[in-house]
């Protein structure tokens, strides 16, 4: 284990609830995942990258989900006008891209992403349902949707989560 079972910060008792109640539960999981493969890092370790030509980082996760849980959330879901805070049509990786060793970017995208973390629960559970929806280019997609695209897609990083910190300092687990 990464931690000592006593010492997990990560939900891990089973849902009795309903849906959204199990939906948030392996969301809040897998940040919860995230922020402690990336704890008692320095901005060099942070900002470290896989190999090269990757620009994959910790510190370049963090600002990637900052962004995806953006689009999803306000972007789609609320309809609010809320441009991506990393990357751009002129640098669609800058999220990996500008992932630098430097201790206010790194203090940064803790901060955008704990803000996109934060409107994202506050929208779940100030919904009616799991049935709101919002339009993609593609058609409409469903908060249910979104929710279990989140679990998947940081289920997924934290696999990346899990290499970068091995190579950084030896640490493994889950």
């Amino acid at each position: 284990m990464f931690v000592a079972p006593e010492n997990d910060p990560r939900p891990n008792e089973p849902s009795t609830g309903d849906e959204r109640s199990l939906l948030l539960e392996y969301l809040r999981f897998h940040r919860t995942t995230l922020e402690l493969k990336c704890s008692g890092l320095d901005a060099e370790a942070l900002a470290r990258r896989s190999v090269e030509p990757s620009t994959l980082s910790l510190l370049g996760l963090v600002r990637h989900l900052a962004d995806v849980e953006r689009h999803w959330f306000r972007r789609v879901l609320a309809g609010q006008d809320a441009p991506p805070h990393f990357w751009s049509a002129a640098d669609p990786d800058g999220e990996f891209n500008g992932a630098v060793a430097d201790p206010e970017v790194v203090a940064r995208a803790w901060e955008v992403w704990r803000e996109e973390v934060a409107f994202a629960d506050r929208f779940v559970t100030g919904v009616p349902d799991l049935y709101v929806s919002g339009r993609v280019s593609d058609g409409v997609v469903t908060l249910r949707d979104v929710l279990v695209h989140l679990i998947e897609e940081y289920a997924r990083h934290n696999g990346h989560a899990d290499l970068l910190r091995e190579r950084i300092d030896g640490r493994v687990g889950e």
